[in-house]
């Protein structure tokens, strides 16, 4: 029976696993939870590819030096082929006497008491973890892994393919998730953008027609053209703007909203704006809903409402944070467009603020412009 410690160890690592859904993390977050648990020097663990070789593989008590003089990731062979294979355990007492043993690039550590066990989701292999040259307690030397080691890290195994499982699962949703946006945002673009080439079109057909013969419409025609171009370049930066990846990972919220309003105000004849006060971060998700609600009411103000001015202001309220987007535009009746069947996204935009725990309202008259706001737990 594993110690009250021991259980805690455990309880802890399993609880670090499903805190992240990024599959690198997890995979990190399983190699660092193994070598701690068992006191080991060195961990690994290695995510097959189907050309024999990883497709992944992170590794712990190596440094970035280290890793970059070892060379090319491994291959499929020796103790790790035999895994992978047979998709059974290994325990060894020194690696380097193992019948199977091909030795390992001048850079890389010296390893000697080995463990692996495979990562299963049923038949399906998912991977493998390693660990190497367990600690004596108090770090002092070398021990060796026990069975009661291995059958601790077996058990990390299983939870461990569930957590990837997991991870690979919302990654792959939420690859789907940005293939219909881009879905939306393409059949949007080419409403938009071929209805205005195709009036610019006709518009340059009619102004060649009259040219000689009235000269001043031929000009005002001409001028109809330019009109239509710009607001075709216009469509199109904003569908740019949208379809490119946002960058809430690497910059946040916060930076990544103002940097889509600046572009938006660049790229339309509105002023939009972009306020944040007493910003606090936000779990990944509320952010994603955050971003979507406030792209989509920004299109809709853009081009429906022709503003003058939109802006958009992220604030703390209580123990919530708000998302408002304000525009003096021509306005609509909420009842009205609900009743012809019109969504102007306000569907979706309720779903978004729904599905983190938060609302959305819709003040909006027409000829008072529009205010949609969007309020969330946190922050």
């Amino acid at each position: 029976m594993v110690p009250r410690t021991g259980l805690a160890a455990v309880s802890a690592a399993l609880l670090a696993m499903n805190r992240t859904l990024e599959v690198r993390d997890v995979l990190q977050t399983i190699v660092r939870s193994a070598k701690e648990l068992l006191g080991a020097r060195y961990a690994a663990l290695g995510v097959p590819d189907e050309d024999g070789g990883f497709a992944q593989f992170v590794v712990e008590g190596v440094s970035d030096e280290q890793w970059k003089a070892i060379g090319p990731l491994p291959r499929q062979h020796g103790i790790l082929a035999a895994m992978l294979r047979k998709a059974t355990p290994e325990r060894l007492a020194d690696v380097r006497e193992d019948a199977r043993f091909r030795g390992w690039p001048a850079a890389h550590p010296e390893l000697s008491d080995f463990l692996g066990v495979p990562i299963t989701d049923g038949d399906d292999v998912l991977g493998a973890l390693f660990l190497a040259n367990k600690r004596r307690s108090g770090n002092t030397g070398r021990g060796t892994f026990t069975a009661e080691d291995e059958e601790l890290l077996r058990l990390l195994a299983e939870h461990a393919a569930l957590a990837l499982t997991n991870a690979r699962l919302y990654e792959r949703s939420r690859e789907l998730t940005i293939a219909e946006e881009r879905a939306r945002l393409a059949h949007e673009l080419h409403d938009a953008v071929a209805q205005k080439l195709f009036s610019l079109r006709l518009t340059a057909r009619a102004a060649a027609t009259v040219l000689h013969r009235d000269p001043a419409r031929a000009g005002s025609e001409l001028r109809e053209v330019s009109r239509l171009a710009a607001e075709a370049a216009d469509e199109l930066r904003a569908a740019v703007v949208e379809l490119r990846p946002a960058a809430l990972e690497e910059d946040g919220l916060q930076a990544t909203l103002r940097a889509q309003v600046q572009v938006l105000d660049r790229a339309h004849s509105s002023a939009v704006t972009f306020e944040c006060r007493d910003p606090r971060p936000l779990p990944e998700a509320h952010e994603d809903a955050v971003l979507r609600v406030a792209q989509e009411a920004l299109h809709n103000a853009l081009r429906h409402a022709a503003p003058r001015r939109v802006a958009v202001s992220l604030v703390r309220r209580g123990p919530a944070t708000v998302l408002r987007v304000a525009d003096d535009g021509s306005g609509f009746d909420p009842e009205a467009v609900r009743s012809a069947g019109r969504h102007l996204g306000l569907v979706s935009m309720r779903e978004r603020a729904g599905a983190v725990g938060g609302s959305l309202s819709v003040d909006s008259a027409p000829g008072r412009g529009t205010v949609i706001e969007m309020e969330i737990p946190g922050g």
